[in-house]
């Protein structure tokens, strides 16, 4: 069955009136769209939006991006043109669970390399560890715990130009950026920036330090502290050091070091009748493990098993050159206190002080909280009987008996024996 003619050419006239009313809608929205473009580009808010633009690093520039996260490739800026500054920070740390302060060894974690991170992903580091003349004062090893470590490096600053002056809070009456505070957002619970100074830009961290100032913890027990408070003070003054330290001497070839201060003295610290005790060492500088080696032959003394005067005898090192072999004391206890600096001044706002407080607050509690769980334990063990305790007695007797006098033990080589290998090995590295 066909349709009609007359309905055919009615469905095309349809048709057509149809599309004539699309173009027309398309024209008027073509006109109510342009009409809104010309009111956006009027308007005050993409200014605005360029105002709060987030700066961030982006392989090496600093890249603006808009709260959206979308980059204008318009507003890559090279990082020679980032304003910088070079200051010092003053660093604390709880060493225990990191492989040392520096991140050269390799091993991770390290304060260093947690240091870094926190670094980058504040933006605060301007190019890469490299370009930032980089120091540190304290390489200290693994385990061991610091209250003042002090690195010095450029820092992203409100300054127009690189500095190292000495204007800390404000530029052009704005408010420096708050390092401490950023820092410690970014950084692990284990470790804290206290401070910062603006530095001259002939500063490092290690060389321009005039002291530093170590304390070691240990509990009193049977120890005889004064036997002990003699024996450190013959540390004091301009000595050589290689019996109290562990030798490189591929890289150091002057083991004298001076010591200005030695004390032994009890902390308000005590637990169950026992005391806990501290020495307090500050010289110009310390050699590799040279606290360590020193305590452990404190601790000996302390003991009762070695005398004073092994200490003048370790010293002479015509009579004795070479080391006689013994356990180091144990790194837990060491803490670098403090790095001491001519003309620096660190400083904290209040806002983070505050915050620092309430977080060494809290972690203090923390790990009271964790030794009361090895407390507990304690309680929970098995009385002892008087056999044990006798037998116990025994025991310490014992060991007492068969403690070899540290110089009648055997030795390591000397440094000049240890040089003497070293040179062949020098030889066949170099190139000819």
């Amino acid at each position: 069955m066909t349709m009609p003619c007359g309905n055919g050419l009615d469905s095309e006239s349809t048709v057509e009136t149809e599309l004539a009313s699309l173009r027309n809608r398309v024209k008027e929205l073509e006109a109510e769209n342009a009409k809104l473009l010309l009111q956006v580009s009027s308007c005050q808010c993409q200014q605005m939006e360029v105002k709060h633009d987030v700066p961030v690093l982006d392989s090496g520039n600093l890249v603006r991006r808009s709260r959206r996260g979308r980059k204008r490739a318009d507003k890559v800026i090279p990082t020679h043109l980032i304003s910088k500054r070079f200051v010092a920070l003053k660093i604390m740390y709880f060493g225990k669970r990191f492989y040392g302060f520096s991140a050269e060894a390799q091993m991770e974690p390290s304060i260093e390399s947690e240091i870094f991170k926190a670094l980058e992903r504040t933006r605060l580091l301007v190019g890469d560890k490299k370009d930032s003349n980089y120091s540190r004062c304290g390489r200290t090893d693994r385990g061991v715990s610091s209250t003042g470590q002090v690195i010095a490096l450029f820092l992203r600053s409100r300054l127009k130009t690189p500095s190292g002056d000495s204007e800390a809070q404000k530029i052009n009456g704005r408010p420096e950026y708050d390092y401490v505070r950023v820092l410690n957002r970014a950084l692990p619970d284990d470790i804290r920036v206290l401070g910062w100074s603006p530095a001259p830009l002939d500063f490092h961290a290690r060389f321009s330090c005039s002291a530093r100032e170590y304390k070691y913890f240990f509990w009193r027990q049977d120890l005889n502290l004064s036997a002990m408070d003699i024996a450190g003070k013959k540390f004091i003054g301009e000595h050589d050091f290689r019996n109290f330290c562990k030798m490189d001497v591929a890289n150091v070839h002057c083991y004298t070091r001076r010591v200005t201060f030695f004390e032994v003295s009890p902390c308000q610290n005590s637990h169950e009748g026992d005391q806990l005790c501290t020495f307090t060492m500050r010289g110009s500088a310390f050699l590799w493990h040279q606290i360590r080696a020193m305590v452990a032959v404190l601790f000996m003394i302390g003991q009762g098993v070695e005398s004073v005067d092994v200490i003048d005898t370790l010293l002479d090192t015509k009579k004795t050159p070479r080391k006689p072999q013994y356990l180091l004391a144990s790194e837990i206890p060491l803490v670098l206190c403090t790095c001491e600096f001519e003309n620096v001044n660190f400083i904290c706002s209040s806002g983070a002080a505050e915050s620092l407080r309430s977080h060494f607050k809290k972690e203090s509690l923390t790990y009271q909280l964790e030794s009361v769980i090895f407390q507990e334990a304690l309680r929970n063990c098995l009385p002892i009987g008087n056999d044990q305790i006798s037998f116990n007695s025994e025991e310490k007797k014992k060991k007492a008996a068969i403690h070899v006098p540290l110089l009648s033990r055997p030795t390591e080589p000397s440094y000049e024996e240890r040089s003497a290998k070293l040179k062949p090995r020098q030889e066949e590295t170099c190139p000819v």
